[in-house]
């Protein structure tokens, strides 16, 4: 029996396959504990550290077209809205989003895929020209990519958290994404997010009702934003053509355990809110469920100069992916 060696993060969902309780036809699972996952995703993609490993789905499209050797599954463990991750600095005056325009916003790096499905979401539902803002980052991104000029490099140190509380930018997006953690990802990142003294008022919502506004998108266009792919080093298939369509079956199956036991999804809050905000599955795995998403992933990136061209037909290893 081949070990796999897999780094995943912390989701109720994956519980029974990493315990053992869900096991893959001639494999043996090690799971690898990483945290924060997100130093996984550089590990992946750099060194080709693990076997099976999660990953952001922006890093991914960028990964297959540098030629990284790895594939993917469409098993999408995480995802979110980003309506309610705009923060505007105190003062700034902005209210509406076109009032973005010529402003700096923060985000943690360039191709970090809630940037991505942001600025997409900003352009095509309400005209925002993102080349019109300087986009000011704090971090690398994990495939090297060519960045456009109006991308902006923190030289002195501060958070993108400081920077948004003193006024030195005008906007950023909050969590991982921006302003609730502080230089690269590592053991304990987000506890140096901690706000400065100084700071006067506390920064707001672009979007108040972001819920809302969020629900409506999603049952007009169909997109729920996609936050961690399943992907694997593509030298596995050479040894196991059948691998992927197995691997695909054990995360099922993992799901299916917890949806069970846990059919509220109260494990997770906030996937709880989004099943009841969307009405069905908080996170539906195959790739026909997701088109709409995946569709707009790769436009979104294309359109902000992270990709060159079109990879839909090529995105995931060959198997069979039924919709769950």
């Amino acid at each position: 029996m081949r070990k796999l060696t897999i780094a995943l993060g912390e989701y109720p969902h994956v519980n029974a396959m990493l315990a053992g309780e869900v096991t893959l036809d001639g494999y043996e699972l090690e799971a690898l504990e990483v945290r924060p996952i997100i130093s996984a995703y550089r590990r992946m993609i750099r060194d080709l550290e693990f076997d099976v490993c999660e990953l952001a789905p922006v890093t991914y499209v960028m990964a297959r077209e540098a030629g990284i050797p790895i594939t993917a599954i469409p098993v999408f463990l995480n995802r979110r809205f980003h309506h309610g991750d705009i923060q505007c600095a105190p003062g700034s005056l902005i209210h509406v989003p076109s009032d973005l325009s010529g402003r700096r916003m923060g985000v943690r790096a360039y191709s970090v895929s809630t940037g991505v499905w942001a600025r997409g979401m900003l352009a095509e539902e309400y005209g925002v020209d993102n080349a019109s803002i300087t986009w000011v980052v704090d971090d690398d991104d994990h495939v090297e990519a060519h960045l456009p000029a109006n991308v902006e490099r923190v030289s002195d140190g501060r958070s993108l958290g400081q920077l948004l509380r003193q006024s030195d930018i005008d906007a950023a997006l909050s969590g991982n994404a921006g302003t609730g953690r502080a230089g690269a990802p590592r053991e304990g990142w987000t506890a140096v997010a901690e706000p400065p003294p100084e700071a006067q008022d506390d920064p707001y919502a672009l979007f108040p009702y972001a819920d809302l506004i969020a629900g409506d998108y999603y049952l007009r266009t169909g997109i729920y934003p996609l936050h961690s792919m399943i992907v694997l080093k593509r030298s596995l298939l050479d040894a196991d053509p059948d691998l992927p369509t197995k691997l695909y079956a054990t995360f099922v199956e993992s799901k299916r355990l917890q949806r069970d036991a846990d059919p509220d999804w109260s494990a997770m809050p906030r996937l709880h809110a989004q099943s009841q905000l969307i009405g069905s599955d908080p996170i539906p795995y195959g790739h026909v469920s997701n088109t709409a998403s995946l569709d707009a992933l790769v436009r979104y990136s294309r359109d902000q100069g992270l990709l060159a061209g079109s990879i839909n037909g090529d995105m995931f290893a060959e198997g069979e992916y039924p919709d769950n």
